[in-house]
């Protein structure tokens, strides 16, 4: 077989990622322009990139432990961590069925249309909440199993105590890069790549900008990073707006701000939502100059090829040059 695990961990990505200073993004949102770096983890390299691999390499190295020749898995029709199973998948020869809440047809684009190249399967369980979408995986998991598949059902975002190991790695990576770290900013969706940053920097370390994917993201951060309260857990929930689906005007000035002023590119749900909470924490005091201060990319730009209010707000900025 061609990949190589230590303990549970089956490697899939090329670590460590960059750091990159980002000083005219930094001076925008009103730091030094020494203060703001990026942690590339858009560049983990499998399937588009993206933070999600960190946690695969673990909760897949566990399903290949046990045998399993089946990844199975749940997620939203743009889901990042959806289109990397799919990916990892592919990679180590493993049939991959993705359990997405909705209907067929609504999109094609973005992340569906990798998940359809890497040869993932697709079962849709409508429009149910997180414990029926559960259920769907439960019931797709047992279909297989009567067909003598072998399958393993990797947890929602990839995000588990097991899964959270891989950023609890990246955060060792931050402290060998940046010894002077002050604040690490992350998008917190499912709750596994804060909860592995606060067990390996702290909890004072670590800013969590909620993008709406859990009603309690605070538990599931707690519970990954074996924490028995979220006492001193740094949360931004200001940034949920209409929901996790929706595009909102201070996600949209900051997808417009970090492309013209770093060449960065960032999606409306995920990474976008980050970078306006980390403008907000400026605006209010939490963050301030000589701070130094990291946004951690996660990935996610397959994602904005398939949200349709991204994608016409992109093309909006569009100017037509006049002589």
């Amino acid at each position: 077989m061609m990949y190589v695990m230590s303990d549970l961990r089956v490697e899939l990505a090329t670590f460590p990622t960059t750091v990159e200073p980002a000083p005219r993004l930094a001076t925008a949102i009103g730091l030094g322009p020494d203060d703001l770096w990026i942690k590339r983890d858009d560049l983990t390299g499998l399937g588009g990139g993206g933070n999600k691999i960190r946690k695969l390499e673990w909760t897949v190295g566990a399903a290949l432990a046990e045998g399993a020749d089946t990844l199975v898995t749940t997620g939203a029709p743009q889901s990042n961590h959806a289109r990397l199973t799919a990916a990892a998948g592919a990679r180590l020869g493993l049939a991959v069925v993705l359990v997405l809440r909705g209907s067929p047809g609504v999109s094609r684009s973005g992340n569906l249309a990798l998940d359809g190249l890497f040869g993932a399967r697709i079962a849709w369980a409508g429009e149910v909440d997180q414990a029926g979408l559960d259920r769907a995986a439960a019931e797709v998991c047992e279909k297989l199993r009567g067909t003598g598949a072998k399958p393993a059902l990797i947890p929602f975002g990839g995000s588990s105590a097991l899964g959270a190991r891989g950023y609890a790695h990246c955060g060792e990576e931050l402290r060998g890069q940046l010894p002077d770290l002050r604040t690490a900013v992350v998008a917190l969706g499912s709750g596994g790549t804060m909860a592995g940053l606060v067990a390996s920097l702290g909890v004072e370390a670590v800013l969590g900008v909620d993008v709406g994917a859990l009603p309690e993201p605070a538990a599931a951060v707690c519970e990954f990073a074996g924490l028995a309260t979220p006492e001193g857990l740094r949360i931004r929930h200001d940034q949920v707006g209409a929901g996790y689906a929706s595009l909102t005007a201070p996600t949209a000035e900051a997808l417009t701000l970090a492309a013209r002023t770093a060449g960065l590119v960032l999606d409306p749900t995920y990474t976008g939502r980050a970078m306006a909470g980390l403008i907000a924490a400026v605006r209010d005091g939490d963050i301030g100059p000589g701070e130094r201060t990291v946004f951690v990319h996660t990935g996610g730009l397959p994602g904005l090829f398939g949200h349709g209010e991204g994608v016409a707000y992109a093309e909006g900025q569009v100017v037509e040059y006049r002589a």
